[in-house]
């Protein structure tokens, strides 16, 4: 990216990059750099396609062409979460991970998804060719299960703000977060990989209740304005 991008919107993306070359949580780096290709492999899907066009997700039942590196479920995941997020269930979550995926597995998959598309479709915005997946990093993933996480309000298990524990590491910019920051929270190191980014992309946490206020080239009403209609093509309804 050149000097007239933000020096903290650079320095985000090579760490983000970094991340996901390394071990995660419950993924080998090699793993994890296998789900980003994929993702750009999901991008030209024809079956997701065909899925789209459907009027019910349920009555293609065709295999996704992958690259080969991940396991069916694990390519089921990253499709239908890059291509078609807005018609995902609560059983069809339930039926990947019947496929043979933890639900550990499952949250960091969505967590890696939701960096790179970031990232791809920033570089995209600019007219620049998408950043080279980085080189896998040596090491054994952590293995770390938060022991606060249930299932609750959401299809997997997530950690409350007051069911967090010093062993989780820092999550939560309040007592009050809301859903959308706990979506991550049973990979708690997901969760900080995936926020470190989006908060360069959108706000740091300490500004976003500073509605009077805008730290970037445009002023808040204008990004908030941007995000809703991002949000509404993503079909997101958070």
């Amino acid at each position: 990216m050149g000097d007239e991008i933000r020096s903290d919107l650079r320095e985000g993306h090579q760490r983000a990059w970094q991340a996901i070359a390394s071990p995660g949580t419950w993924l080998t780096g090699k793993r994890r750099v296998a789900v980003a290709a994929e993702i750009r492999n999901a991008y030209r899907c024809s079956v997701c396609e065909r899925i789209k066009a459907a009027l019910s997700p349920n009555a293609i039942r065709e295999s996704h062409p992958s690259l080969g590196a991940l396991s069916p479920a694990e390519v089921e995941l990253v499709h239908r979460v890059v291509n078609d997020p807005g018609r995902l269930s609560e059983e069809w979550s339930q039926s990947v991970l019947e496929r043979g995926m933890t639900e550990g597995e499952f949250v960091e998959i969505v967590g890696i998804i939701a960096m790179v598309m970031m990232m791809d479709a920033f570089r995209a915005g600019l007219g620049e060719p998408l950043t080279p997946l980085p080189e896998p990093r040596a090491g054994e993933p952590t293995r770390y299960a938060p022991p606060g996480a249930k299932k609750n309000a959401a299809w997997l298990p997530i950690v409350e703000p007051e069911d967090a524990v010093e062993s989780d590491g820092p999550m939560y910019p309040s007592p009050k977060a809301g859903y959308i920051y706990r979506g991550l929270s049973l990979v708690p190191q997901s969760l900080r990989d995936y926020w470190a980014l989006a908060f360069s992309h959108y706000l740091p946490s300490e500004m976003i209740y500073k509605f009077d206020r805008s730290i970037r080239a445009i002023t808040r009403p204008q990004t908030e304005l941007i995000a809703a209609r991002v949000s509404a093509l993503h079909q997101c309804v958070y």
